[in-house]
């Protein structure tokens, strides 16, 4: 049977202090591989902190792409951006670069160079994302799926700051969810709590801008060069990487933001873009977070796997923030739990040639919730996708 696309605009009413009540519309894409409708499984799949979705979740029509892998198998993928990400609802401050940091300011907006730290005040000091928000986004989407096909449960798939929206719908929600499988998954272990120590209730006094060294500003830009900067860092295995592949990547991230792609440095006559992202405030995803009720690796069981050059979600202790996939392993209170570290990949996995076994140990979670009759164990993988023991 053929994969069958259909791109959907699911209603959400926004809890974004920005625009807390009104009605936006959630990107969501689906590719139904499904063989046999009364044998549904699908597969929910979010991206990270900044790259939208589809580029890393329906990269190109070859063997990066993801959601055709897992469609090809004989499973209903869906993909989704958050509001203020990619091709969902951006709220409008987002379109005034004076909310984002001044010293970002300095990447070129509309072909012209902004002034550089300045005056201009920000012109809204409201988060654009956070915990409660992301969570109620993501179950407006869960809930869309399973009426649509008639489902109980739903299968999620999530690569970086994804689990920081995952992880505490799995704890709130596990009737809606099947397994949960974090790729490079963001965990600080002494992240901001959450008000009481049994619910997701913010912190009082939310933050705002003023004064920014509270949080942070509402927005964040990412010229080209920073992007590639970033990967670079996490570079160093031979064939990590396909030639080429940076500028495909960079391409596919602008194709989800029609004025970020018009911002940046003119190069050859045309704008190189901009990468603009949000800078939430999350709550509760910490050591404590993670064993509520005892959800994670019982009720739902947890995979997690990363690179091995990871640098972006592994930070040495003493950083602030302190990030650590391994405390997330630890962390997480049931038996039901497996972890791989990947060989020769860093924190953009999704682009790198290693891709293809992330992709295949996906397709076996999905299937058993086990990988070679395990249901837990740390593991490596080496990077022909060979799996042995960690010590």
């Amino acid at each position: 049977m053929d994969v069958i696309t259909t791109d959907h605009a699911v209603p959400h009413v926004s809890q974004l202090p920005v625009n807390k009540g009104e009605t936006i519309n959630l990107f969501v894409r689906e590719r139904d591989g499904t063989k046999n409708p009364a044998e549904r499984t699908a597969v929910l799949i979010l991206h990270g902190r900044s790259i939208p979705v589809l580029p890393g979740a329906d990269f190109g029509t070859g063997k990066y792409n993801w959601m055709m892998f897992l469609a090809d198998a004989g499973y209903d993928v869906f993909a989704m951006d958050l509001q203020g990400h990619g091709r969902s609802y951006r709220p409008p401050v987002m379109d005034d670069p004076r909310n984002a940091n001044p010293k970002q300011q300095g990447i070129v907006h509309d072909g012209h160079p902004l002034p550089g730290p300045g005056p201009d005040p920000v012109q809204d000091p409201r988060q654009l994302g956070d915990t409660r928000s992301d969570v109620s986004e993501v179950h407006t989407v869960v809930e869309f799926i399973k009426k649509r096909h008639n489902l109980k449960k739903v299968a999620l798939l999530g690569w970086s700051a994804a689990a920081q929206a995952f992880g505490p719908y799995a704890i709130q929600y596990p009737e809606n969810v099947t397994s949960l499988f974090l790729l490079a998954p963001v965990f600080p272990p002494d992240g901001p709590a959450a008000l009481s120590g049994t619910n997701w209730d913010p912190p009082l006094g939310l933050p705002r801008t003023t004064p920014v060294e509270t949080w942070g500003f509402p927005m964040n830009l990412l010229s080209r060069k920073g992007f590639a900067d970033a990967w670079a860092k996490e570079l160093g295995c031979p064939g990590q990487r396909d030639d080429g592949i940076e500028d495909k990547v960079w391409a596919a991230i602008m194709e989800s933001d029609t004025l970020g792609r018009t911002w940046g440095p003119t190069v050859s006559g045309a704008p190189q873009g901009v990468l603009r992202y949000r800078n939430p405030f999350w709550w509760g995803w910490n050591k404590t977070g993670a064993k509520l009720h005892g959800v994670l690796g019982d009720k739902v069981p947890v995979l997690i796997a990363y690179g091995e050059r990871d640098k972006t979600v592994n930070s040495p202790p003493g950083t602030v923030p302190f990030l650590s996939v391994t405390e997330l392993y630890k962390t997480i209170p049931g038996a039901r739990k497996l972890m791989f570290k990947v060989a020769c990949a860093g924190h953009q996995i999704p682009w790198e040639r290693v891709s293809k076994h992330v992709h295949h140990l996906s397709r076996e979670w999905l299937k058993h919730t086990a990988i070679d009759g395990h249901t837990q164990g740390s593991f490596l993988m080496d990077k022909d996708g060979n799996i042995t023991s960690a010590p």
